[in-house]
């Protein structure tokens, strides 16, 4: 295991472990135990009582958090024709049909985010193995597999994030930057949480939120009590 250094162990010892703090507490709290030199990401984590192999618990989606993460995405669109036209005024960073799967195939990977239109599906195919593993790969489920190229592209770059669950029942994702006010950081927060909760599956039995918790980038964990989001 690493050693932990000397600021992450100070910010650390401001942080009950064993304590679930209120939302607007923990949030107060990630802001002065922060010791980044930089803007750092503040980071969601979330544990489900859920069983990923099981079809209809196999959460994955996107939502539109309303302040954004804090990063512009580099958006890329397969799309050719007047879908091409749309995705180029709606801002897409670059697009391309063909000539663009291939200089992908070839190791280009100047972007975050890859939309495409059904039509392109068969030959973004050929990037399974390129884009699947970086959870690169569009897919319909959270709206990167459209023909409304142009929505698809002003969600992104107004804050779109995409959400899966991973094989043990958690989703990661980031919410914001530490310099975001707490306001905008609890709205982002209280956005995606409620987001979760709705999609609870009814074959789920007992509680649903196992564990809610917050950090910045390099920071320690703090815990929140899901009641008071």
């Amino acid at each position: 295991m690493a050693k932990k250094g000397k600021k992450f162990l100070a910010a650390a010892a401001q942080v009950d472990v064993l304590k679930f703090y209120t939302a607007s507490e923990a949030i107060d709290l990630l802001k002065k135990v922060s010791f980044e030199k930089f803007d750092a990401s503040v980071e969601f984590a979330i544990r489900l009582n859920l069983d990923p192999r099981k079809a209809e618990q196999n959460l994955r989606g996107a939502v539109v958090l309303p302040h954004g993460t804090g990063k512009t995405k580099k958006v890329l669109v397969f799309a050719k024709g007047d879908k091409a036209k749309e995705a180029e005024a709606a801002g897409a960073d670059y697009v391309g049909d063909a000539e663009l799967v291939e200089k992908v195939l070839k190791g280009w990977a100047d972007f975050d985010t890859v939309v495409a239109t059904p039509d392109m599906m068969a030959q973004v195919g050929k990037l399974g193995r390129t884009l699947g593993p970086k959870g690169l790969m569009p897919n319909p489920k959270t709206g990167t597999v459209t023909m409304d190229v142009t929505r698809a592209v002003n969600e992104i770059k107004a804050g779109k994030v995409e959400y899966r669950v991973d094989k043990v029942g958690n989703i990661n994702l980031t919410i914001g930057k530490v310099s975001f006010s707490a306001e905008k950081l609890s709205e982002n927060l209280n956005t995606i949480y409620t987001t979760l909760v709705k999609l609870r599956p009814a074959t789920v039995k007992g509680v649903f939120v196992e564990n809610l918790a917050i950090a910045s980038t390099m920071g320690p964990g703090i815990k929140i009590d899901p009641d008071t989001i």
